[in-house]
């Protein structure tokens, strides 16, 4: 474990060495070197980052090399779309095949429908607004997600949905009404303190509200200035990270200390992922990744001494 006194166990994702939605960023990284350093930092737990073998055998061998555990890996979604409804759902099950051997416990989840992501096939590359969903839109999503958990049970995992900036379910009010409409049971929460304050909500009263639904967690941070031109020149979510609105724990705006407060008193024992998504040449990975634990570090001191 990189930090001790902990409850829980932290990770930290390869999005901080090679983009996913800026795809310059970190592109000349291969996973080895990613694999390597984030070994090196003393991380035991990662995501599955474009640039990391494909075949699941050579994926589990890197794994192995570098001592890592594989936590997760993002799956979008498109239940909103009535007519992909079983085709989703077969690519969502073959999802969940794929990380059942790795040990993976959630499986991190979104719908990328009406999204600014570049994913939706209905929409233009680098939209600048989210195409809200109607109440048949959200009849969709919630049958698609309940069906998706439930592949998600049968397999010993858990659907953990993101609540990602650009996308349907980022504002306080949306991830209210998927709470509220998803059953319990079967959809929980990756709860995530960088793309919660983009979407207007408080990092802390959302850990708060939605703490006994939430399984999976990502610890990202936001540049105050950059949020604030981001909404004044309305950026689309790729002008936001290649303008650096994203950052590690502690380069950032958001205070993480009553966030550690909670998950430390309330015995949280998932995973938590450092996250930061910049470009790498500007703001080295190794480096940044290194501050962020030393800011949290120090954080943890403070709380459990």
């Amino acid at each position: 474990m990189a930090i001790k006194n902990l409850p829980f166990k932290l990770g930290i994702h390869p999005i901080n060495w090679v983009g996913e939605d800026v795809l310059e960023h970190g592109d000349y990284y291969t996973y080895e070197q990613v694999m390597s350093d984030i070994s090196s930092l003393g991380f035991t737990g990662t995501e599955i980052s474009r640039k990391f073998p494909k075949d699941p055998i050579d994926l589990a061998e890197a794994l192995k090399k570098y001592n890592l555990q594989l936590t997760t890996q993002w799956k979008s979604v498109f239940f909103t779309d009535p007519t992909r409804f079983e085709e989703e759902l077969e690519a969502y099950r073959k999802h969940v095949e794929f990380l059942k051997p790795f040990g993976c416990k959630v499986v991190s989840t979104a719908e990328i429908g009406g999204s600014m992501l570049n994913q939706d096939p209905r929409r233009k590359q680098d939209e600048t607004y989210v195409e809200r969903l109607d109440d048949e839109g959200w009849k969709y999503l919630v049958e698609g997600l309940n069906k998706a958990g439930e592949i998600c049970r049968e397999n010993g995992m858990d659907l953990v949905y993101h609540h990602h900036a650009g996308t349907v379910v980022e504002q306080p009010e949306e991830i209210d009404r998927l709470m509220e409409m998803t059953d319990s049971n079967l959809v929980s929460l990756l709860y995530d303190t960088g793309h919660g304050y983009y979407g207007s909500n408080d990092p802390v009263e959302l850990l708060n509200k939605y703490y006994d639904r939430i399984k999976y967690i990502h610890l990202k941070d936001v540049r105050a200035d950059v949020l604030k031109q981001a909404r004044e020149e309305k950026f689309s979510i790729r002008a936001c990270i290649r303008s650096g609105l994203f950052t590690v724990p502690g380069a950032g705006c958001l205070d993480f200390e009553p966030v550690f407060k909670i998950l430390i008193e309330k015995k949280y024992n998932g995973w938590a992922l450092i996250e930061g998504e910049q470009d790498p040449v500007q703001y080295n990975p190794h480096e940044f990744a290194k501050a962020s634990l030393k800011y949290l570090e120090n954080i943890v001191e403070r709380i459990t001494n």
